[in-house]
């Protein structure tokens, strides 16, 4: 994962921070961030720990949109953070850098000499999410939800450098249904079935892959 100020200087790190007017807070787990900051345009750096972006329906359900973790961006420019009903919730203690969008437009970082590996950064560190979010919109066009669950233990054993055939789910069970868009039970009832067919063994969340 890159990170927002690789190849930059301490020094240099440090003034970047300052033109940007950036702001740093740390957040205790399970809080929800953006009842903590303005929803105007800003652009979030996940210094570490981890969140989950959650979509609340009129109805009161619950989807999880994205998780993110350390070196990982969000704000108004890559979700629709400014809708009420979405929230962001930490699942860790997290720090968490704001910048306001226009002052990376701002005349006093274009001239720096580091402005360019800046945004450099920044563009691959989207681009990897994207991608990240395209994976994700090809899960859910799995028609069924062992399609889907055989898919998803494939990108994270591809994700996780692949060989072992074993992988560690970074996701609960209840977040991993609703990252899938499918019914709890019924996701359990279908890795009963992988595991009594052979596909997988399972201890905890650790998944062996056995196709």
């Amino acid at each position: 994962m890159i990170n927002l100020f690789d190849n930059i200087s301490e020094k240099e790190m440090l003034k970047l921070k300052k033109i940007l007017k950036s702001n740093s807070q740390i957040f205790k787990k399970n809080v929800n961030v953006l009842s903590n900051v303005n929803r105007d345009d800003f652009i979030a750096l996940i210094e570490y720990g981890s969140i989950e972006l959650i979509y609340t329906d009129y109805e009161g359900s619950k989807t999880v949109i994205e998780e993110l973790s350390a070196g990982e961006v969000f704000g108004t420019l890559t979700s629709s953070i400014k809708n009420e009903e979405i929230s962001c919730f930490t699942k860790e203690d997290t720090k968490i850098t704001f910048i306001e969008y226009d002052q990376i437009t701002n005349d006093d970082i274009i001239k720096t000499d580091f402005y360019i590996i800046f945004i450099k950064n920044l563009i691959k560190i989207l681009t990897e999410q994207l991608n990240t979010r395209n994976i994700r919109i090809e899960l859910l066009t799995k028609k069924t939800t062992r399609d889907k669950l055989l898919s998803y233990f494939k990108y994270i054993d591809k994700k996780t450098g692949g060989g072992s055939k074993t992988i560690k789910l970074p996701l609960s069970y209840t977040e991993l249904a609703s990252y899938l868009s499918v019914d709890r039970s019924a996701m359990t009832r279908e890795i009963t079935s992988l595991k009594n067919e052979g596909f997988i063994k399972t201890k905890g969340r650790k998944i062996t892959l056995l196709y």
